[in-house]
């Protein structure tokens, strides 16, 4: 028998979403289960430190967790570190700070003022002293993709045609249309977030995770035996099959 395996998409955040997840993957796998976060733990949410508090407590207590690496987790972490306001991923007319990003939220978490007379450097330096050099070195040392059996776990997808380790990590963080519209199968059943979806979906060749909960609608948690997927809900598992198109 397979031994399931628990994917938990964007948290963006959402403390009290993240600990409700907890629960229902305790529920139905006990507390050993094994769970793959799939990136964006910062950002838009109300407690972004929270968040990752939870998270490298879990780490620390030998739980069986794996998290990987998001677009937003590497801005919040380049920015602390750098100053770094704009990943070239994005607009040139947006930045980390833009409230469409959700980086003033994840600052504020951490009692870090901003206020709109600020110069960039001036909201650096004070990340600098009060953002915990724990959790940059947390968000640093995330994978960019975890595989495990017919399964692949990333935050925004991959580039179709090539191989996982040539993979760069600016695509496994940030892709979205080359990945997005692909329907031939992949190596493995890719397991993402990063692009939000109005509920779950099971696209044949990949399963989308990401839910909204940074815009505050429902994290989602899904279930895996091999490829068969159930989503977890209070009533417990939910089939979640490949869309009929």
């Amino acid at each position: 028998m397979t031994s399931p395996i628990y994917a938990v998409g964007d948290i963006h955040g959402q403390h009290e979403m993240l600990e409700d997840a907890l629960r229902l993957v305790e529920q139905d796998g006990g507390p050993d289960a094994r769970v793959v976060f799939l990136g964006d733990y910062v950002d838009r949410g109300p407690n972004s430190r929270g968040v990752l508090d939870l998270l490298i407590e879990g780490q620390r207590a030998g739980r069986n967790w794996v998290m990987v690496k998001g677009n937003h987790d590497r801005m919040f972490a380049r920015f602390v570190q750098g100053g770094e306001i704009a990943d070239k991923h994005l607009p040139v007319t947006l930045n980390w700070l833009d409230p469409r990003l959700g980086g003033r939220e994840t600052l504020a978490s951490y009692r870090v003022a901003v206020t709109d007379r600020d110069r960039i450097f001036q909201v650096q330096e004070r990340a600098r002293a009060d953002v915990p050099q724990a959790h940059t070195d947390f968000l640093n040392g995330l994978p960019a993709y975890h595989q495990e059996g017919e399964l692949l776990f990333v935050h925004a997808g991959i580039r179709p045609g090539i191989p996982l380790e040539q993979q760069t990590e600016d695509d496994l963080v940030w892709i979205r249309n080359e990945f997005l519209m692909e329907s031939g199968p992949h190596p493995w059943l890719v397991v993402h977030g990063h692009t939000p979806v109005d509920r779950a979906e099971h696209c044949g060749n990949r399963v989308n995770l990401d839910t909204g909960a940074g815009y505050g609608k429902p994290l989602a948690t899904a279930v895996f035996e091999g490829k068969d997927c159930w989503l977890l809900t209070e009533a417990g598992r939910v089939p979640l099959t490949p869309n009929p198109w």
